[in-house]
């Protein structure tokens, strides 16, 4: 009788080990995205067209918005796969290397043999505004083939995590195949897209991250204040999105979230460079929503990522890490 109650007892707390491992597991996050090499010039403000300004102080840092989120993810304790593809030279093979050293799975970071990778050339001003152009070179050949190798690991995500500097089917057709399996899809539509994103894109996206010109773009309502925000919100979920944050620099975010509308202010922090403060909030916001956060709660730790990332020169160099979060 007694070994019996013992073997039961056993068995019981079994089954309590269980049950707390699969609560507490790490839910998976996939990025998907573009893969970069910064090259950074800090002037005392933006040179006007045809002009030349001297004594910038010049960075190289590693970049693109994909990388920038999946690091961000994985700085700030998420478990993350990154999916991009790079050029076979020496700036791919340095990306791959870092990518590893921060913790990401880079299984699925493809070479191509025939385009260099990204490059972006990116002036900051004194005050922390920054010009940015993009040499995409790979990133505009991650392709729906890529995708395929990886429909496995993207369809057994909890989280996909998109951007747009990667070509616009791609994006299409890896949000399609985890919103058919029930993944989060969450979409960062910057760089500001050309025209309005399709509905077919639309109506498979959970979550949309854009910033005041983005919104503009995608519902065709210019975002001035509170009533413009609603509006332009209220397109954008009339399209099949249920959630719409919206950045809005120094004010903080706008939500809309089902028929809730809602604001979280800014942290206040004196700016060196935003580079990366769009990508440090996507990448936060998908480890709050990773770790059961309410909504709100993880804009609001969003929030305090991104506004850390802006004292920092750089774009990944700047991304914090979990403890430096109050």
């Amino acid at each position: 009788m007694r070994n019996r109650l013992f073997r039961r007892t056993q068995k019981q707390r079994f089954n309590l080990i269980y049950i707390i491992m699969t609560i507490i597991r790490k839910k998976k996050i996939v990025v998907i995205g573009s893969c970069n090499t910064d090259m950074v010039i800090k002037t005392s403000r933006l040179p006007i067209p045809g002009e030349t300004i001297l004594g910038g102080e010049f960075m190289m840092n590693p970049g693109g918005k994909g990388a920038n989120q999946a690091v961000a993810v994985s700085r700030l304790g998420g478990d993350v796969t990154f999916l991009c593809k790079t050029g076979n030279d020496m700036f791919g093979a340095q990306s791959v290397e870092l990518y590893k050293s921060e913790g990401i799975d880079a299984t699925y970071i493809f070479r191509d043999s025939e385009s260099p990778s990204g490059v972006a050339l990116i002036t900051v001003d004194m005050n922390g505004e920054n010009s940015i152009v993009v040499a995409s070179g790979a990133n505009n050949h991650l392709s729906s083939d890529d995708v395929i190798k990886a429909k496995d690991v993207i369809e057994s995500a909890d989280i996909l995590l998109m951007q747009l500097e990667i070509p616009m089917q791609t994006v299409e057709y890896a949000a399609r195949i985890a919103h058919a399996k029930g993944v989060k899809v969450i979409l960062n539509p910057a760089p500001a897209p050309a025209s309005p994103l399709s509905d077919e894109l639309l109506k498979n996206v959970d979550i949309i991250i854009p910033n005041v010109t983005e919104t503009g773009i995608i519902s065709g309502k210019a975002v001035t204040d509170y009533q413009s925000a609603v509006i332009a919100a209220d397109i954008i979920a009339s399209k099949g999105v249920e959630t719409i944050i919206i950045t809005m620099g120094s004010k903080g975010a706008f939500i809309k979230d089902g028929d809730a509308y809602y604001e979280v202010p800014a942290n206040k922090v004196q700016a060196v460079d935003t580079t990366a403060a769009g990508d440090t909030f996507c990448g936060a916001l998908c480890v709050g929503l990773s770790e059961n956060m309410e909504l709100k709660s993880a804009v609001e730790f969003a929030g305090k990522a991104s506004a850390i990332s802006v004292t920092r020169m750089g774009a990944q160099a700047s991304v914090p890490y979990r403890d430096e979060i109050k």
